[in-house]
């Protein structure tokens, strides 16, 4: 049974269900599959609590204050108004909040009791076992984008059409390829890369072919999707001071040729960009690439999950990383979030450099046969961190800086705790000015203001 179906059975609005696996912190893993099927245990969670996730949603419709929230929860008006401090939830008018924060949510962020949310999900999905690490934020935003795709009546229903063409951007490293495989994944299409050696014009087996009778031969095929690399490049706008390759801009010409046909022939053309700023507007007008989905860099619960997840990925039982992971306590999220708290900006791809450096110094140590062989020392810790952090190059930096732009532009109100979050990490990097000192002597009134 899809989320809809049970929402729909239930009565409780699917927007609201995705609110409560998110304000609750439930693994993705542990409720839904990838195609968005219900599992067993939160179907039954659904069924057996129907009365409370009512009360959760009249609760999200209703206007409240701080006042309402603190006297429906019983909790102290000023722990109230520190976590919607913290929240930032959208307001009306009047100033009372909207649904975007519920009374529950905040009390079980001050201690409350919900164990019998919890209770159903038992046994915690292995982090190696989860189909992706956080990003709950985006997969459900993924899976407003892709309902088209999901649910046939839509097109039939409300002439809602499917996207053409999508495009994921980002800084480097993010997991741009991750997500476009994972669309593929969701809405049941063939993922294949458009690789560099299809534009221009080759020969295969003694006969001519160029991209134009690729990307026909795609169209030919049975729900496609095809990702394409540097997108920002090859779909960059011609301006009298910059010029582009004619490779370039002969592949853009014949994507616009065909893309009113993409949709009829059930292809998807995904183009994966570091940013968006220098895009002709002629490829992001309605009908083309009209959807644009932004990967951020992961945050720090994310950062510490990765951590975890790549450090014993593919482990047999009996490792002896695992071994010394276990005596250090590292088999564990908490042992991981200070060295996470310093990630700031991080990629996935920085993390996993991390965690491959701290395997093979762990390994020399056991190898050198040393008294602290079973040891994760902070010193490890540091120099691990240190090779991890030479990717973190000042034009990494303004990679990042761009980003923000971009999604602070185009998809701000989708992901504005994010883009928050990510600001205040950038601003760790920004240098601060030095004061100037005055040249001269010191006067007496300079020297009384000192003091």
């Amino acid at each position: 049974m899809k989320l809809a179906e049970l929402a729909k059975e239930l009565g409780i609005s699917t927007e609201y269900f995705i609110k409560f696996i998110q304000e609750f912190d439930l693994e993705l893993s542990e409720c839904i599959f990838t195609d968005f099927e219900v599992k067993e245990e939160f179907e039954k969670f659904a069924r057996e609590n129907l009365s409370f996730l009512k009360r959760y949603e009249k609760d999200l419709e209703n206007k409240k204050s701080i006042q309402d929230i603190a006297e429906i929860i019983n909790q102290p008006t000023e722990k109230v108004a520190e976590i919607i401090k913290r929240i930032k939830p959208k307001v009306y008018d009047n100033g009372l909040y909207r649904s975007s924060v519920s009374s529950y949510g905040i009390d079980n962020q001050l201690g409350g009791n919900y164990e019998f949310v919890y209770n159903y999900f038992g046994k915690k999905t292995k982090l190696a076992q989860r189909d992706f690490i956080g990003y709950r934020d985006l997969f459900f935003y993924l899976s407003k984008t892709l309902e088209p795709f999901i649910n046939p009546s839509i097109v039939p229903d409300w002439g809602i059409h499917k996207p053409a063409g999508i495009i994921l951007y980002g800084p480097p490293g993010s997991g741009k390829i991750f997500w476009a495989n994972k669309i593929a994944e969701i809405i049941k299409y063939n993922f294949k890369e458009v690789k560099k050696y299809y534009f221009g014009t080759s020969f295969v087996n003694g006969k001519k072919t160029d991209f134009n009778d690729y990307l026909i031969s795609m169209l030919k095929e049975q729900e496609v999707l095809l990702l394409l690399e540097d997108f920002d490049e090859i779909m960059t706008i011609r301006t009298n001071e910059k010029s582009v390759s004619s490779e370039n801009e002969e592949t853009k010409q014949i994507i616009l040729h065909y893309i009113g046909r993409f949709e009829y022939e059930n292809l998807l053309m995904v183009g994966s960009a570091n940013s968006l700023n220098q895009i002709d507007e002629e490829i992001l007008a309605p009908g083309r690439f009209d959807v644009l989905i932004p990967i951020f860099p992961p945050n720090v619960k994310e950062r510490s999950e990765m951590i975890l997840h790549f450090m014993t990925e593919n482990l047999t039982e009996k490792s002896i990383l695992g071994e010394i992971l276990l005596k250090n306590n590292a088999d564990h999220l908490p042992f991981w979030q200070e060295t996470a708290k310093k990630m700031k900006t991080f990629s996935n791809t920085m993390i996993l450099d991390f965690t491959q450096s701290l395997k093979k110094r762990l390994r020399n140590n056991y190898l050198q046969d040393d008294k602290n062989s079973y040891l994760i020392t902070q010193a490890l810790l540091d120099s691990a961190f240190k090779d991890a952090s030479t990717k973190l190059t000042a034009e990494y930096l303004a990679q990042i800086n761009q980003f923000i732009k971009d999604v602070s532009l185009n998809n701000f109100g989708d992901f504005p705790l994010r883009i928050e979050e990510l600001k205040r990490e950038l601003d760790h990097y920004k240098i601060a000015e030095t004061p100037k000192t005055s040249i001269g002597f010191s006067h007496s009134q300079d020297k009384e203001q000192k003091k």
